[in-house]
Order: structure tokens, then C-alpha cells, then sequence
């Protein structure tokens, strides 16, 4: 039986993209220089939290992920208060380089804004 899973991620520029990581999950930063193109492990600030690991592969990303991570960020209470927490968390990962451009949705009650990281990776920011 899997008694824990850790992610990897595939992309182009390691050290940078688990930079970005690092500061949108709240991990340490990564002591890799960010012009270095060498494999970067993320260790999770607490004991029982994901490893991520970020591997340079040579080709590019081309269609769109069948998985991707779910960030929950909007918490409990009405749809009004969990909407600003995630379209001020949205904001603040824009700054650090994700893109928004595929936009935020509100369907059932629920809010979500899916959203790509500097390389194009797909995640989304929910309630939860």
C-alpha cells in the first residue's frame, strides 16, 4: 500500500520554476541558483507534506495536463469572502509569474480560478 506520494514536475528550467513553487506553496526557497538548469528538490516545511521535485527535460510542454494540482486557498464561509481570498491569492501569484488568462469560474456555489505557472503548467486556486 502507497503510504505517500511525492510530485515531480517536468520542465525547462528547474531552479527557477521551483522558486516559483516554493514561494506559492510557503516551502524554504531552493538553494539552486536560478540560472542553473540542474534538478531541484523542494522539501516541505513540515514533516508529512509533499516533496516536489522540478526535472529539466529537453522538449517542451504541448497540450494541456490530464492532472493538476488543486491550491486551496478560499476556506470556509460565504461565496463573497471565499472569492476575494482566492482572487487576492490569484494577484499575488501573478506577481510571482503564474498567468490567469484562462480565468476564474463560479458554478454550484463553488469558485475556482485555473491558472498556469511560469512554464505553462495548469493548477487551479479553490475553496477548501
Amino acid at each position: 500500500m502507497v503510504r505517500r506520494f511525492d510530485l515531480a514536475i517536468d520542465c525547462a528550467h528547474p531552479a527557477a520554476l521551483a522558486r516559483f513553487w516554493a514561494e506559492a506553496l510557503g516551502y524554504p526557497a531552493p538553494d539552486a541558483d536560478p540560472a542553473d538548469d540542474e534538478d531541484v528538490v523542494l522539501e516541505p516545511p513540515e514533516a508529512g507534506a509533499h516533496v516536489v521535485y522540478f526535472q529539466r527535460v529537453p522538449e517542451g510542454k504541448v497540450a494541456k495536463k490530464r492532472i493538476h494540482l488543486d491550491l486551496a486557498v478560499g476556506g470556509d464561509g460565504p461565496i463573497e469572502a471565499r472569492r476575494a481570498r482566492i482572487d487576492a491569492e490569484a494577484a499575488r501569484l501573478v506577481a510571482l509569474g503564474a498567468s490567469d488568462h484562462r480565468g476564474a469560474i463560479e458554478e454550484g456555489g463553488n469558485y475556482w480560478i485555473r491558472m498556469n505557472d511560469p512554464e505553462g503548467n495548469e493548477f487551479c486556486l479553490v475553496s477548501g
